[in-house]
């Protein structure tokens, strides 16, 4: 083979696994974004939950008070000492 035809047969090959591996990297690098939004959802549904479950307890909570202790709707009105 002259040496054009091996340069420019190292040259393509070269270009070719260069290629290869770009592809792979960007593949690798694109999944672990998707994996992350993944997670971050998950993440989000649990916190959703958990806020949730918390408000719960709360009127639960209210309800028992409202129930014990006894609550006017009105305004009270305090008239001054002369």
């Amino acid at each position: 083979m002259s040496r054009p035809a091996k340069l420019t047969l190292a040259g393509t090959s070269l270009f070719a696994i260069a290629t290869v591996f770009f592809v792979h990297y960007g593949q690798q690098a694109e999944k672990a974004a998707m994996h992350q939004g993944v997670v971050r959802d998950m993440e989000q549904q649990r916190l959703k939950k958990e806020r949730q479950l918390d408000f719960d307890m709360q009127r639960a909570l209210e309800e028992e008070y409202k129930k014990v202790q006894s609550v006017h709707d009105g305004a009270v009105v305090v008239e001054k000492p002369r």
